[in-house]
């Protein structure tokens, strides 16, 4: 029987906009790309709404674009989520094997996972991922389960991701009150992957940075498994605000003269001058010098990335070899990519979703790298599934998705 195609919805709830794509997975796998509705954000700080009513009718904006730019209607979505309550851990869950079994079970496999998989989380926080990463037999790394074969230890190491689950809960319930149901939640930085990186990059390993409005999440790959993840709560509109508090502009037309006449990087040539802002006629409404304007960018910029460089494992960076992908609407600023070679010394990429069609003047654009790699994991998620997790559904199960 011909495999027929299938519709995947991904969902982002960001701090500057609220956009969702819709997004067809053909017979082949390639994906297309039907449509995407975007609304700038309101009632939403750093990833996590703070007015719900606001928030609600931003998505139903969102919702309406979407629908008509695909003629789709929409059922459920895969619903991205970030803060910087959210952690990711790595914790390895060891099994003997019972005297008289010298051949690893699945039964022996699954003690092991079960163990790997029960980090202690503060009492209000809930599992939202765990991510398997590899397995070990009597101290030898196997990438794959090493069910049958003869051995005395069995170990599963996994990526486990956890946070406040009533923060989760107030985007879980805007999404149904459109109404809508939510397929799975997936913590940002690793959907961002699913369109970043390809098998290679993550095989040679690689760093994704997406910095937004309201927050810079990342995700570490090393050895073709993730090794770190989590989200900083400082993004673009931090930078704005300083422009702000500096030079005392109204914060529109402070984020209007970063976006127009910023940069990042640490070049002399670059900081000559001033900066202006011209109203409808093209007379100069703001004038700012060009040096202070950089330097507050470049100061913010660099915290943001060092904090993301401590985060890591000892040596991680040290082990990149694919580079640094940036994405997220604030890696657009001018030098951006200058300034992250400068801190991590790797060399640095705007990555493209492969094998998809579509939208081209949107898709390609890096603030959309969130939402389109949701379809991405949907369509991963959707080969991988064997059955349905049960009457409860995912979300019903403490946001415990299955290992992949």
């Amino acid at each position: 029987m011909a495999r027929r195609t299938k519709i995947h919805v991904g969902l982002e709830i960001g701090t500057s906009k609220t956009c969702m794509v819709i997004g067809e997975v053909k017979a082949d796998s390639a994906v297309k790309i039907l449509g995407i509705g975007e609304t700038k954000s309101a009632g939403v700080r750093k990833g996590e709404i703070y007015d719900y009513s606001q928030a609600r009718a931003c998505l139903r904006d969102a919702l309406t674009k979407a629908e008509d730019a695909s003629d789709v209607e929409i059922g459920s979505v895969f619903l991205a989520i970030t803060g910087a309550h959210i952690q990711g851990v790595n914790n390895r869950g060891t099994f003997r094997l019972p005297d008289g079994e010298p051949v690893v079970s699945a039964e022996h496999v699954e003690e092991a996972r079960t163990i790997a998989r029960e980090v202690h989380i503060p009492q209000d926080h809930v599992y939202i991922h765990p991510i398997i990463r590899n397995y070990w037999l009597d101290g030898l790394e196997h990438p794959s389960s090493p069910m049958g074969l003869f051995g005395k230890t069995v170990e599963a190491d996994f990526h486990v991701v956890h946070g406040i689950g009533t923060r989760m809960q107030n985007s879980i319930r805007l999404v149904r009150e459109m109404p809508l149901e939510v397929d799975d939640i997936v913590f940002s930085p690793i959907a961002t992957a699913q369109m970043a990186l390809d098998r290679e990059q993550r095989e040679r390993g690689a760093l994704v940075i997406d910095i937004g409005g309201g927050t810079t999440d990342y995700a570490l790959y090393l050895g073709g498994v993730i090794t770190a993840s989590g989200c900083i709560p400082v993004g673009g509109d931090h930078i704005t605000n300083d422009i702000h508090l500096v030079t005392g502009l109204p914060f529109s037309k402070a984020e209007r003269l970063k976006i127009t006449e910023g940069d990042a990087s640490a070049d002399p040539v670059r900081s000559v001058g001033t900066a202006k802002l011209t109203d409808e006629r093209g007379f100069a409404e703001v004038e700012v010098n060009r040096a202070v304007l950089n330097e507050v960018i470049r100061q913010r910029l660099e915290e943001t990335l060092r904090l993301v460089h401590r985060r890591l494992p000892p040596g991680a960076v040290a082990a990149i070899g694919a580079g640094i992908f940036l994405t997220g609407g604030t890696s657009l600023m001018r030098g951006f990519s200058e300034l992250a070679f400068e801190v991590f010394g790797r060399d640095i990429y705007r990555p493209e979703p492969p094998e998809i069609s579509g939208v081209q003047a949107s898709f390609k654009d890096p603030r959309y790298a969130t939402s389109i790699g949701l379809i991405r994991y949907a369509q991963i998620f959707e080969t991988e599934r064997a059955a349905p997790p049960g009457l409860c559904g995912r979300i019903g199960r403490l946001f415990w998705p299955f290992g992949r």
